[in-house]
């Protein structure tokens, strides 16, 4: 605590003779302002003050078009979630280390566990991960894990999001994992402990997920699997939740998710809350599994993620509550029209769509990806992601209008 105690008046003067300053005056003397040359006006009242701040941002034009993903996605979000999630009951709960005091946090994150397992076809859940990146590097250590040493490189898709790859890449460096990476995949993996897809992939192609001959390990879209299958021939299944009713909040925090078959539950990073019933017989939640060192021994230990994003999987399993199964059918649905319009509606242009299948995301060729984006956000559009001088990432989702996407396709 020494940083917040006061220096006495030797500690500033031993500060000001080794910066060869004479006094504080002296040492703001060399700062080149001069108040009297800000034309601040009078002093105003703070409720003054906001006025005039809020009428100065009004100025601003902040109110784009957003057709940009790339694993973040302005989605619709129900007012409620906010509302509940931002309740102090949540914002200040306890640790649910101690059940007998956190039973909404853990019935919450007990529900989440449920609805990622629903959507995602797998058998299990935990209680969410930091973000998508993570994810998937904890999904390859856990793979690697499995294998119990009798397989030790991994096979790494390069369409995986380059975000995602550096992670990855991270935590296999430091686990002395070899790392390979492929753009069409072998027709044997029998010498990897995993091989890990994206799919719907980082540039939107939906692809025929085939079981290689070793565990798989498959990043999605939560949002896609509304109108695809769920991949339910992976063996883990991860990903981001944040097109869950969760803000983009330029670029985070989110939260990501991990699931799994039964049989690896035990290898499962972080933590799992269970069912189950108090000495009265009724409904109880506890947290059943937690494999960090905390917890228990440390070579038993699967992971070293502390926590779990429980208010951001909160949010997630309100909007899920709320929209309800038609309901996120139907936001899914509607991306992928919205999406399709306007892959339509370049292609008329003479743009290529260099997609087959896709979601609500696919790449676009241009002659020049700058002046692309650029005549785009003149008309307060952001048209999506720059992959290269020639290729642009573009995403629509449910919160794209018909006339932003007309705006967007007669720009050209």
């Amino acid at each position: 605590m020494k940083n917040f105690i006061a220096h006495t008046d030797q500690t500033r003067e031993e500060i000001l003779k080794s910066i060869s300053c004479a006094s504080i005056e002296d040492l703001f003397k060399q700062i080149p302002v001069k108040f009297k040359d800000f034309a601040i006006g009078n002093p105003l009242s703070e409720m003054d003050a906001q006025k005039y701040i809020k009428a100065l941002a009004r100025n601003n034009k902040t109110d784009y078009a957003c057709f940009a993903g790339g694993g973040v996605y302005n989605k619709f979000i129900p007012a409620c979630v906010n509302y509940v999630a931002q309740r102090f009951e949540f914002l200040t709960a306890y640790t649910p280390y101690q059940p007998e005091v956190s039973q909404g946090t853990l019935q919450i994150i007990y529900e989440y566990q449920t609805m990622i397992s629903r959507l995602t076809g797998m058998d299990i859940a935990n209680a969410s991960m930091y973000d998508a990146g993570s994810a998937c590097a904890e999904a390859v250590l856990m793979a690697h894990r499995i294998a119990r040493g009798k397989k030790n490189k991994v096979l790494i898709s390069n369409n995986l999001n380059p975000q995602y790859k550096e992670v990855v890449k991270t935590y296999c460096w430091a686990q002395n994992i070899p790392v390979e990476w492929f753009n069409e995949l072998p027709q044997s993996c029998n010498d990897y402990c995993c091989v890990l897809i994206q799919n719907p992939d980082y540039y939107g192609e939906i692809q025929e997920i085939k079981k290689p001959d070793t565990l798989l390990i498959v990043c999605t879209d939560l949002a896609s699997l509304s109108v695809i299958k769920p991949p339910v021939e992976a063996d883990i299944v991860v990903g981001d939740i944040q097109p869950l009713g969760i803000s983009m909040n330029f670029g985070g925090p989110h939260a990501g998710f991990l699931a799994c078959k039964e049989a690896y539950m035990r290898q499962m990073p972080g933590r799992l809350v269970g069912q189950t019933v108090d000495t009265e017989g009724n409904t109880a939640y506890t947290l059943t599994i937690q494999t960090r060192e905390q917890h228990i021994k440390r070579e038993k230990a699967t992971s070293n993620i502390c926590s779990n994003q429980s208010l951001i999987a909160l949010s997630a399993t309100l909007y899920l509550s709320l929209v309800g199964e038609k309901g996120f059918r139907q936001a899914g649905i509607l991306s992928a029209a919205n999406a399709h319009k306007l892959s339509a509606g370049l292609a008329s242009k003479g743009f290529e769509i260099l997609n087959k299948n896709f979601f609500n995301e696919f790449v676009i060729k241009v002659n020049n990806s700058d002046d692309f984006l650029s005549k785009l956000k003149e008309k307060y559009i952001l048209g999506g992601i720059k992959l290269d001088n020639s290729r642009v990432l573009v995403c629509a989702t449910e919160m794209n209008t018909d006339e932003e996407i007309n705006d967007y396709i007669n720009t050209f």
